[in-house]
């Protein structure tokens, strides 16, 4: 598989619905966020519908494919009802994540290689339906083999526990997380999968995971959103982008 230069960025707007959830009513507005990410250089939009329906719900994912002209990346756990509502507007992208309803966030990558048969039908009509499936997973062989068996066209390494480690300062096993990300980037990239990264990364953690040239594109989220209440959405959204394009430099 022929590599680009290319490294993209997904924004994701959940928690723009989170605070708006806060306090009820339609403001901040999620739509709004996705329409000026792109004008700030965004490739695509990241939106989880879940279960709970906590942040982001079936009106954004509405108004999202009316309103956007970059693509739509659909996260979504693996559930008949969300397999529907992924066939009625078909996004661009599906991304296949694990969910609990008592997490405050996605814990960990799915466990693709314990449930291979069922997740194998699942995603069938997706990608029949024109929707590039991505499996959201932990940079672990097993995983990544038993996604390439049921058909994902795209993984997304889960880079939560590198920059976590870096957080508390634990650099020692920071390094490990990364040289475990490298390597899995690496053999994904091998099996003819397209390899993307993201979950907690943020300013300081974002270049090492930019600079592996098998990641085609960064998923990045509530740091950014953090962010543009100093900085505004446009120029944190330059910042980073600005950080990826210099790492892969």
């Amino acid at each position: 598989m022929a590599q680009s230069n290319l490294l993209r960025l997904g924004v994701n707007i959940d928690h723009v619905a989170t605070v708006r959830n806060a306090r009820g009513g339609a403001v901040p507005d999620p739509v709004r966020a996705a329409k000026l990410a792109e004008e700030a250089g965004a490739d695509g939009i990241t939106a989880h519908l879940r279960e709970d329906r906590r942040h982001i719900g079936d009106d954004d994912i509405e108004r999202l494919m009316e309103a956007l002209s970059v693509p739509l990346n659909f996260e979504m756990a693996a559930t008949p009802e969300m397999q529907q509502i992924a066939l009625r507007h078909k996004p661009h992208a599906v991304c296949i994540v694990p969910e609990k309803r008592e997490e405050r966030t996605t814990e960990g990558g799915l466990e693709v290689a314990r449930e291979e048969n069922q997740l194998a039908h699942y995603i069938a009509p997706l990608r029949d339906a024109g929707c590039r499936v991505s499996i959201f997973i932990a940079a672990d062989q097993r995983q990544i083999e038993a996604a390439a068996r049921i058909g994902a066209q795209v993984i997304e390494l889960h880079t939560g526990a590198y920059c976590d480690a870096h957080a508390e300062g634990d650099f020692a096993a920071r390094d490990r997380e990364l040289e475990r990300l490298r390597e899995m980037s690496s053999f994904a990239h091998g099996l003819g999968l397209e390899v993307h990264a993201g979950h907690g990364l943020t300013y300081d953690t974002v270049q090492p995971v930019a600079a592996f040239p098998e990641v085609m594109e960064l998923n990045i989220g509530h740091f950014l959103i953090g962010e543009a209440i100093f900085l505004g959405l446009g120029p944190a959204i330059a910042e980073m982008r600005r950080l990826m394009d210099e790492a892969r430099a």
